[in-house]
């Protein structure tokens, strides 16, 4: 992965921070008695998809999603530490919150290799007091400097109002661009962005119209891991939407005229056997809806690997809709614990 990035000086920043974070894990691992090798290991690709992407969003979900085929496919873990690695890479960024050994270690290791590799750098003010346990834990006295607080990253510059509406014209424009789904078309590129697997353009090819809705809503301010946790698939695949649309924390599934239910404008529509016998084997975004027909934008219309804005029939294999609430926001409180 690091050999793959085309920028010699990300190659070295992926380098100093990805062995470092490794280092300090295997040091921390002897000193609390864990599995030197498994917090190397997880050191190693605590920042994965970020080195792969350049997309900072949720750097542990999708670390850990990113890194959860590779493991599976070396054949030389027990699903076991397969879990070990990947819960300590998933809960990394929650710093504020405490969770099991090896999750702790890697966010102690994080702190330290950030603060180690350039003692000028704010840290946040939820990784001080982190920083001060762990030195006190290895007898190391050290005065911390004054006013070294960060405020942090804001994750998102998108206001809360009008987001649908967003993904509506960002929908709409996309679409219209007419994108081809091959490699050398820009566009398509962008689209895939978010799913560092070697062979994505091939894997997605004829089969991106979920691909196409994800992108639009990141551009949007709708931002989510690239599979929501403990889900059957990423949000590349339809079920992935329909799933999390219809957990009890969000409630966004609706189906048409049920309790007084419109379709509107920036609503995402899933097709139930629109082109094959499957179940949601189809999605796209509404931009109009009248009596008897929807007016939608759809990466890879029926499969022919084209986008295109178009009128579909309102009544029509349809499964239901999906309406975002402006105000969402990503949030997992659940344990997290990935199909193997």
């Amino acid at each position: 992965m690091i050999m793959s990035i085309v920028s010699r000086a990300r190659q070295q920043e992926a380098c100093v921070h990805l062995y470092g974070v490794s280092a300090f894990a295997s040091m921390l691992a002897l000193k609390r008695g864990l599995n030197q090798e498994l917090a190397e290991i997880a050191g190693l690709l605590h920042g994965y998809y970020f080195y792969k992407t350049g997309i900072h969003d949720f750097p542990g979900p999708n670390s850990a999603e990113a890194v959860r085929p590779v493991l599976r496919d070396m054949n030389i873990f027990t699903k076991e530490e397969q879990l070990i690695i990947q819960q300590a890479i998933f809960y990394q960024g929650e710093r504020t919150g405490t969770h099991g050994p090896y999750d702790e270690m890697i966010k102690d290791a994080y702190v330290m290799q950030s603060y180690f590799q350039n003692r000028s750098r704010s840290l946040s003010q939820q990784d001080t007091p982190r920083l001060q346990k762990v030195l006190r834990e290895l007898g190391i006295s050290h005065e911390m400097p004054e006013n070294m607080h960060s405020e942090g990253r804001v994750s998102s510059s998108f206001s809360a109002a009008g987001k649908r509406g967003k993904l509506a014209d960002i929908a709409e424009a996309l679409a219209g661009e007419d994108i081809i789904g091959v490699p050398g078309d820009e566009r398509y590129r962008e689209i895939c962005q978010y799913w560092p697997d070697r062979n994505v353009y091939k894997d997605l090819q004829n089969s991106w119209c979920a691909a196409f809705v994800y992108h639009c809503c990141r551009q949007a301010g709708f931002l989510l891991p690239i599979r929501y946790p403990n889900s059957i698939c990423r949000f590349a695949g339809v079920g992935a939407w329909l799933e999390w649309a219809g957990l009890p924390e969000t409630g966004f599934f609706h189906e048409d005229d049920q309790n007084g239910f419109t379709p509107q404008r920036g609503d995402i529509v899933i097709y139930e056997k629109l082109l094959f016998d499957d179940p949601h084997d189809h999605i796209g975004i509404l931009l109009a809806c009248e009596d008897e027909k929807i007016l939608v934008a759809e990466g890879n219309r029926d499969n022919q690997n084209f986008s295109c804005v178009f009128y579909r029939n309102r009544r029509h294999c349809i499964r239901g809709y999906i309406r975002i609430d402006d105000s969402y926001r990503y949030h997992f409180d659940g344990s997290y614990s990935p199909i193997l």
